[in-house]
This record gives structure tokens, C-alpha cells and sequence, in this order.
């Protein structure tokens, strides 16, 4: 095959045309000049086809235009090769040419015959102008035709106003509205859907629907819309995380066509409530349990007590066996001990409620706590600015935080530091949405910090139920955070614990503020004067619960948001996307990347990049064990929008005075 084209193209033995014409100059400069004038006339053809197609998005069977213009452009190269060949003898190239040109006119001519008939079934201009005709024609013989074309117009100023109100409606359902023909090819994906699903409309336009649905919610068969039924499905978003959804499906008819509409409303608030609600009638449940066990046992533990110290009292005679007497009346105090753990924890022991400064509190549990816990563990206190009133049974206050300092420690057995601190806190209705059993308002609270162990999700759950415990065989009841919770439920407050494995536990204990009657609408006002923006930002947290607040408090600020679930896609939407101003990164995540490590990679993209952290933990305590940098700007969770808002602006200002 080589040789063959080696063949074509060696002109050594032959001579060029011009030889032909006796290099004659007028008859070599007349092919010249004709064959120049019809390879600029051939060019041009093609750039007048393609302008027309271009501009022309209606015209049918654009694409053979395309492939009259390559044909043309074949054409006017043989001409150019007819020039070259007087002087320089390419006829192989020019056979070559020739026959490329022949391929292109086969093909073309092949390609248009059978689109002739289909291509005179479309009107002309002449049929259009008598068809305008015959209508003016009839327009003059009716007395009614003003009449009538002003109903038309009428109709389709009607028809234009109801498209207009539909597409609004659709453009700003908050749920998500999508159309697919029998087929199942999405033929409409409105704003909502985007936001739902993460796709750009233009991505899903006529792909099978199936592409939005879960593994699990998939159904088998393909290409047939009827296999979408309503009811709850998984939603399959574009970064691969899934969420649940309910799946609406009606059908119309359109064009003599049936299609179908299905609306998608996102169910991830409502069954993390569920969820929440379950665990809080399970916890109901059990201290209910608890409590009628607690009574029960009590009624047993007063006979045995009394009957264990009478038969010490008769058997002093025997100090044998009156050791035995005691070890029972022993043994029914310690267990007089835990039922009272049980009915803290199913709220039925007797409080005392009062005002309470929580900073003197602290301060002298600080001093009981360093006569209590190991040498080894350094106890510090963090006080938030002014008076801090609590309203809640000082005794068990008292206790509450001394259980929680000693989980602390047995979560640091080689030493670390242990730190109370109490500051004004509100819960707002982002934090209330993930847990509907606690009021919205403002609170004391009262935190314990250790830099200890940390705790797994699957323990987390878990750590409040009564006798669950991680420790070891007769180092603990399980009934310490049992009764921490209970007090706290019985005082109407709420106890949360934010952990992670090596790097420590944070339980907050927030309480009812005494005197603190106006201060939702203080807490409401704030968040009205919050500090607003219009940047993009680029929110990178694992949790979707999480990421859903985040992103809807961000945006509810005038920010633009970009998700993404870990730092892997945080860096690649980084890259593509450069309309992104800020990253608002969680600093634990999984997949290998920390947020320092993602904001460290993303400064390398990106080197005036702001950034702003969110942890759980204060920077003080990150920036001791090594996590931090003592110049970042952090955000402690959980978080009020206006400490959201301050932060974001207090992260951009940062950027702009090192940049």
C-alpha cells in the first residue's frame, strides 16, 4: 500500500503542465486567472453556507449544507492544484484530490436525492404568500373577520399570559417539577430540580429519568415512563450521594402525545424530624421504663436495707456473721444509688430550681475538680462576657457537670486538658430543624471540653440511654449521661454532645436563662441585622443534614453556593468553576483530606482564596493539639446565622488584608 502511494506522489518523471501550453504566457496566465476566480468563488460558497446554518437554527437537514460546503471546498482545491500543476508536475496529489473530491460529490448527491421528496414537502414562499392571500382574500368577504382576528388575538394574548404565569409558577415551585415523554426522556428540569439534584438543566434534557433515581428505587425495565409510580423513592444526585424524595406522577396529553409530570419533594428535613422524634419517644420510653423500675425497685431496696439492719443489730454477738449483715445493707445503698440515676434520668426526682451565675458555678467546681481528677489533667475555664443566669436545681447541676468531668478524664487516660466554659447561647429554627423536641430561644450553657478519645456516630447514639457504657466490666454504670440527660429534659432544656475520634468531646448543657423572657426576639432581630453578601461560595462538609442547613442559612444571606461532600470534589469544582470566591470547609471529613489539608491545596489553586473552618471545637483547643493556625478564621458549631453571617465577612476581610 506504501509503495502505491510512493508511486502516486513521485513526479520525477513527469513534466508540468505548463510545457503542455509551450509556457505560452497569455494562455498560462488565462488558466491561472480562471482557475483562481473559480477556487475564490468555491471557497467563499462554503463560509455563505455556513453563515446560513449558523444563523438559521430552523432550517432542516442542516447537515447537509455541511456536506455541500466540504464538497465545494474539494472543488476549489483542484482548481489551486490546476495552478500549481504548470509549474510543479503533483499530479499524484492532485489525483488524489480529484478522487477525494469524487468521494464528496458521491456522497453528497447520495445523501440529497433521498431528502428530495422530504425536502419538497416543505412549504415555499410562493405557497405561503398564497395561502395570505386566499386569507385576505376571505377577510374581505367576511364582515366579521376584525371581529374574528380579534378574538384570536385575544386567545393568544390569553394563551401568552397563562404560558407566562405557568413557567413562573414552574420557575419558582419550591419542589422540584419535571416532564418526560412515554419514553421517559426528561423534555423540562425547572430551578428547583437543579438545586435538588445538582445537575444543570441542559445535562438531563431527553436522558432516561431512571438517571435521577437510586439503585435501590431504580425500576428494572428502561424506556417506559410508566414505571414511575408515585410514592417515596431515593433521589440520586450528580455527586453520587442520594437523599429521600416523594415522587408525584400525572400524565396529560399534549400534540396528540402523552406525557407525564412528576414533582419531586425533597423529604431529608422531614424524616430527620422523623428520626429525631423517634429517638425521643424511644428515650420517653425507656425513662418512663426506667422510672416505674426505679419505684418498683426502691419499694425492694427498703426491705432489704431494713431488714439487713435489723439482722445486724441481732447478730452482734457474732461478728462473722454481722460482717455479712453489713455487706447486704451496703450492697442495697449502692443500689439505692443507681435507681436515684434512674429516676434522674426519667425526670421524676424532685428539683429545686433557682437562679443560678454560672460562673461561679464553674468556678467552684473548679476547685472541687482539681482535688478530684488525676494530676494529669489540666482544667481550665472559659467565661463568655457579663453575668450568666441559669434557671435549674443547683445540686444537680453540680453533679451533671462532675459526671461529665469524670467521663472526660476516663476518655484521657494519659492526661490532656479538660475545659468548662459558659457563654449565652440561642437556638434558632436551622438548629431546631434538626432537633424538633428542643424550644427555640435563648439559653445558658454550660460546655465540658476534654482533648481525649472522642467518640464513634454508633456510640454517640447510644451514649444517653440508660447502661450503655464503653467501659470496661465494673468501671461504670452507664448511667452517668443518663442522668445528665434527664436533668437537663427536666429543667426544659437540651444536652448535645459534638465528637471525633482523636481529636476530643464536647457535651453542651444548655439550660433555661432566668429572666430572659424577650430574648427570641432579640435573638430575631440580630439575625434581620445580619451582614449580607452576593459572593459564591464553595461549602464542603461531609454530613448531608449538615450541608442542607448550611447551604440554605448561606444562601438565605445572598450568597451563591456550590456543594460539595468532601475535599477530593471541593478541589475539582475549585478548578472548574472560577466564579467561586470563598471556601466554608468542615475540618473533619472523610475520604483522607482534612479541611487544612483541603484549604492548603485550594490556596495552591487559588492563592487569595478566603476560607473559613467549622468545628466543633474552639480554636484555642485545635490550635494546642496541632490542628490549627492561630490566624484562622473559625466558626464553632453549632452556630446562629448572624455568627454565620460575621464570620463570612470577617473571612473575606482577612483575605483582602493579606492579599
Amino acid at each position: 500500500m506504501w509503495a502505491f502511494f510512493e508511486r502516486l506522489l513521485d513526479s520525477s518523471m513527469f513534466s508540468p503542465h505548463g510545457i503542455c501550453l509551450l509556457w505560452e504566457p497569455e494562455l498560462i496566465w488565462l488558466h491561472v486567472v480562471s482557475d483562481a476566480c473559480i477556487a475564490a468563488a468555491y471557497f467563499s460558497i462554503p463560509f455563505a453556507l455556513a453563515i446560513l446554518v449558523t444563523k438559521r437554527r430552523d432550517l432542516k437537514f442542516g447537515w447537509v449544507y455541511w456536506a455541500f460546503a466540504v464538497f465545494i471546498m474539494a472543488c476549489g482545491l483542484t482548481h489551486l492544484l490546476s495552478i500549481y500543476t504548470l509549474w510543479v508536475p503533483v499530479y499524484g496529489i492532485e489525483g488524489m484530490v480529484k478522487a477525494a473530491t469524487a468521494i464528496a460529490s458521491v456522497v453528497t448527491a447520495g445523501a440529497l436525492w433521498p431528502l428530495l421528496p422530504k425536502i419538497l414537502t416543505i412549504p415555499s414562499a410562493f405557497e405561503f404568500r398564497q395561502v395570505q392571500a386566499a386569507l385576505e382574500e376571505e377577510e374581505t368577504k367576511s364582515r366579521d373577520a376584525a371581529q374574528l382576528l380579534g378574538q384570536v388575538r385575544e386567545a393568544q394574548r390569553a394563551l401568552r399570559e397563562s404560558m407566562t404565569r405557568l413557567t413562573a409558577v414552574v420557575e419558582t415551585a419550591v419542589d422540584g417539577v419535571i416532564l418526560f415523554d412515554a419514553q421517559a426522556h426528561i423534555l423540562l428540569f425547572n430551578p428547583a430540580c437543579e438545586r435538588l439534584f445538582g445537575y444543570r438543566a441542559d445535562e438531563v434534557m431527553n436522558r432516561d429519568i431512571g438517571m435521577l433515581m437510586s439503585s435501590e428505587a431504580r425500576p428494572s425495565s428502561t424506556g417506559h415512563a410508566r414505571r414511575f409510580a408515585t410514592g417515596e423513592a431515593g433521589g440520586l444526585r450528580k455527586d453520587g450521594s442520594t437523599f429521600p424524595m416523594n415522587l408525584s406522577v400525572g400524565q396529560a396529553w399534549q400534540d396528540g402525545e402523552l406525557i407525564y409530570v412528576g414533582i419531586v419533594h425533597d423529604l431529608t428535613t422531614r424524616k430527620l424530624t422523623e428520626q429525631q422524634l423517634q429517638q425521643a419517644q424511644k428515650m420517653e420510653t425507656v425513662g418512663q421504663l426506667s422510672g416505674g423500675i426505679a419505684h418498683d425497685f426502691n419499694n425492694l431496696l427498703t426491705v432489704i436495707i431494713g431488714n439487713a439492719e435489723f439482722l445486724s443489730d441481732q447478730l452482734k454477738a457474732r461478728p462473722d456473721l454481722r460482717r455479712f449483715a453489713d455487706d447486704i445493707c451496703l450492697s442495697g445503698e449502692r443500689g439505692a444509688e443507681l435507681t436515684q440515676r434512674l429516676l434522674a434520668f426519667s425526670r421524676r426526682q424532685l428539683l429545686q430550681p433557682r437562679a443560678i451565675e454560672c460562673r461561679d458555678l464553674l468556678e467552684s467546681m473548679h476547685k472541687l475538680l482539681k482535688r478530684t481528677l488525676r494530676e494529669n489533667i489540666e482544667i481550665r475555664t472559659a467565661f463568655g462576657p457579663g453575668s450568666i443566669m441559669a434557671f435549674a436545681d443547683r445540686a444537680q447541676l453540680e453533679s451533671a457537670v462532675l459526671n461529665l468531668a469524670l467521663n472526660a478524664q476516663d476518655a484521657m487516660p494519659a492526661g490532656g486538658h479538660l475545659t468548662l466554659s459558659t457563654e449565652l447561647a440561642a437556638i434558632d429554627d436551622d438548629y431546631r430543624a434538626l432537633h424538633p423536641e428542643v424550644a427555640s430561644g435563648s439559653y445558658a450553657l454550660i460546655s465540658v471540653t476534654d482533648d481525649g478519645e472522642g467518640m464513634t456516630p454508633d456510640v454517640i447514639e447510644h451514649a444517653f440511654e440508660p447502661f450503655f457504657t464503653t467501659k470496661e466490666v465494673g468501671k461504670g454504670s452507664g448511667l452517668g449521661l443518663s442522668m445528665v440527660y434527664g436533668f437537663a429534659k427536666q429543667s426544659d432544656g437540651h444536652v448535645a454532645i459534638y465528637s471525633e475520634q482523636g481529636l476530643g468531646t464536647t457535651v453542651r448543657l444548655y439550660l433555661p436563662r432566668a429572666g430572659a423572657g424577650q430574648s427570641v426576639a432579640d435573638v430575631q432581630e440580630s439575625e434581620e441585622a445580619a451582614p449580607r453578601g452576593y459572593e459564591t461560595i464553595l461549602i464542603a462538609e461531609d454530613d448531608p443534614f449538615v450541608r442542607s442547613s448550611a447551604i440554605r442559612r448561606v444562601e438565605s444571606l445572598g450568597y451563591r453556593v456550590i456543594a460539595a461532600v468532601n475535599g477530593k470534589e471541593a478541589l475539582q469544582r475549585l478548578r472548574t468553576d472560577p466564579s467561586i470566591d470563598m471556601l466554608f470547609t468542615d475540618i473533619v471529613m472523610p475520604g483522607g483530606m482534612s479541611g487544612w489539608e483541603l484549604a492548603d491545596q485550594a490556596r495552591l489553586i487559588r492563592p487569595a482564596l478566603p476560607v473559613l473552618f467549622t468545628s466543633g471545637y474552639a480554636l484555642e483547643t485545635l490550635v494546642e493539639q496541632g490542628r490549627a493556625r492561630t490566624q484562622s478564621i473559625l466558626l464553632t458549631k453549632p452556630y446562629r446565622k448572624i455568627e454565620l453571617a460575621q464570620r463570612l465577612r470577617d473571612a473575606f476581610a482577612a483575605a483582602a488584608l493579606i492579599s
